[in-house]
């Protein structure tokens, strides 16, 4: 049997390996040479390089409908720290840094999270789609990725009118798992967001238009009996064109294998050849 880690052993412990992880993060932020963006503008910068809408409730099974709710009012609250972000030559955008702890003194309440491997409620519960929509718009951009942390391991619910490929989720806990994003181009970029007909919305803009442009594929998403169950499987590229519609080259992004936690119809599974 697998020796349980620390923060798995009690409640207790969590809190501990949760405030030594915080304290770790202020610590080597503040002796880092990192310029964070701070400044919001309500003036769209000229060019949209991606927009994207996400509905806020789903149907998903076992869910509890109060958190997704709840998830609405936490998504509000934060993105009024967000909306009009400017990222700035040279500067780095950390969503903790802006957002701070989701905390009830703030008015946040229990939302839906991911805890191993299972839905669960969480104070301040939905930050993972805020942080989901902004990775998906940076993929679109030449803003380089400085940290983000994959959901891992599980599929959880069944696709529902996807649009972003299933493996480009990303986890966040504040602060010690961020999503972080510097500017290395000559250019200002910003973050518009807002909440509107029960959708998370927003656009990533640039000071001028870019030099190249993205587009996100998949290969070979499958389903694949093996030992210890059923597990999804694919291949996650960004392809980079030219303003000619050239291509310039394509990048593997992600190669996908996580466990399957709903049922799926027998047809749609594929036995292993290994």
């Amino acid at each position: 049997m697998k020796r349980p880690l620390f923060c798995e052993l009690c409640p207790l412990a969590f809190r501990l390996s949760r405030l030594k992880g915080i304290m770790l993060r202020k610590l080597k932020d503040a002796l880092s040479r990192a310029h964070f963006s701070n400044t919001l503008s309500a003036t769209p910068l000229a060019a949209l390089i991606k927009s994207h809408s996400s509905p806020i409730c789903r149907n998903l099974e076992g869910v509890d409908q109060e958190l997704q709710r709840n998830k609405a009012v936490n998504l509000s609250i934060a993105i009024q720290q967000l909306n009009g972000i400017i990222i700035a030559p040279g500067e780095t955008f950390s969503l903790w840094h802006l957002v701070g702890d989701t905390t009830a003194q703030k008015g946040y309440l229990p939302g839906l999270v991911i805890h191993g491997g299972k839905p669960t409620a969480g104070m301040g519960g939905g930050m993972c789609q805020l942080s989901n929509l902004l990775h998906w718009l940076v993929l679109h951009s030449e803003l380089s990725i400085t940290e983000m942390h994959h959901h891992e391991r599980f599929n959880l619910f069944p696709d529902d009118k996807r649009v972003v490929p299933f493996g480009l989720g990303t986890s966040i806990v504040y602060n010690y798992l961020d999503y972080r994003v510097t500017n290395n181009t000559a250019h200002s970029y910003q973050f518009l967001l807002s909440i509107d007909y029960g959708s998370l919305k927003g656009e990533l803009r640039c000071a001028a238009p870019q030099e190249h442009h993205y587009a996100i594929r998949v290969e070979n998403d499958r389903f694949v009996r093996e030992a210890g169950g059923v597990f999804r499987m694919g291949d996650i590229y960004r392809d980079v064109y030219r303003s000619t519609g050239e291509l310039c080259h394509s990048e593997l992004l992600r190669h996908n294998r996580a466990l399957v936690m709903y049922e799926l119809p027998p047809e749609a599974i594929a036995e292993s050849d290994v």
